[in-house]
């Protein structure tokens, strides 16, 4: 059984990804360099699991929609944002703030003319070439893997991080996982799931602030779990919810949301003769969430 499962491994890997320092100059070219596919040759449940998270379709948004779309469109044109451009041809990486969180590796291994053919597809609403880029296992799994790189270097060369050491790794171009310091805590999430307004952009903008929320009143309050407790309970990498499964999103909130609500009728005597009828509705909302709902 192992020897197949070399044979497997070996064989995924025979289009070798592009070598350290080459970026890619078109969307297949990035897709191929962080293909994860051959993964699930010895984590099938967990590929299973993470092929219906949002990480496999980070720029799809919910129900399918391609959510970077307004960033395409042409500048002035309705809906269009500030980092637009007046045609597809001018487009840049920069052009795509949201890279930051959404696709961090076209930030660090993308040419410009990645964005211009991002940009083309979106507008011709080609769910199929936008669906390529993901967040896969080795986004998270090495370059995410350290964030203290004055301290401890940038991800090595070869290796995947975990949360534990494996000198042997069957795989032929990462064939050494190594244990991350930040692996189990939420500083690790926090990295994308941020802090909230993104000032460091030409144009800043108000973003998700699920880590800044988790620290200023989860944990300022007491609380004590991470968000991979909540999220990734036994190691379960779809990092529910996923809100294209509007049952299972729905029973998740509930659980976390607890709704009160108190009423008394009644009725007002004006005057002589005029009953006015009246009702007070008082509502309490809890919430035993991490962090505050919604947000992005």
């Amino acid at each position: 059984m192992m020897l197949l499962r070399l044979v497997l491994v070996l064989t995924f890997l025979a289009v070798p990804l592009l070598s350290y320092g080459q970026k890619a100059k078109t969307i297949d070219e990035l897709a191929k360099m962080y293909d994860a596919s051959r993964c699930k040759t010895c984590h099938a449940e967990i590929y299973a699991q993470w092929e219906k998270s949002h990480h496999a379709r980070p720029l799809m948004g919910v129900k399918g929609g391609l959510m970077l779309t307004p960033l395409a469109l042409k500048k002035g044109e309705k809906g269009s944002t500030a980092f637009s451009e007046d045609s597809p041809g001018k487009m840049t990486i920069k052009n795509y703030p949201c890279f930051k969180c959404h696709l961090p590796q076209a930030v660090t291994s993308a040419e410009d003319s990645v964005a211009v053919e991002l940009t083309e597809a979106l507008l011709a609403k080609d769910a199929a070439k936008v669906g390529k880029l993901q967040i896969t296992c080795i986004v998270c799994h090495h370059d995410k893997a350290i964030i203290h790189k004055r301290e401890l270097g940038a991800p090595e060369k070869g290796v995947l991080y975990g949360k534990r050491d494996i000198p042997v790794h069957m795989d032929s171009t990462f064939k050494t996982v190594k244990k991350s310091a930040i692996f189990k805590d939420s500083v690790f999430c926090g990295q994308c799931h941020g802090l909230g307004p993104n000032l460091e952009f030409d144009q800043a903008f108000q973003c998700a602030n699920l880590y800044g929320s988790y620290l200023h009143n989860y944990v300022s309050g007491g609380g004590t779990q991470s968000c991979q407790d909540c999220h990734m309970k036994n190691g379960d990498h779809l990092l529910a919810p996923n809100w294209n499964d509007d049952k299972a999103s729905s029973e998740l909130l509930a659980k976390a949301i607890t709704l009160d609500v108190q009423t008394l009728g009644y009725e007002w005597l004006q005057k002589a003769g005029t009953l006015i009828p009246k009702v007070v509705v008082n509502t309490k909302i809890t919430t035993s969430a991490g962090h505050r709902i919604p947000d992005g």
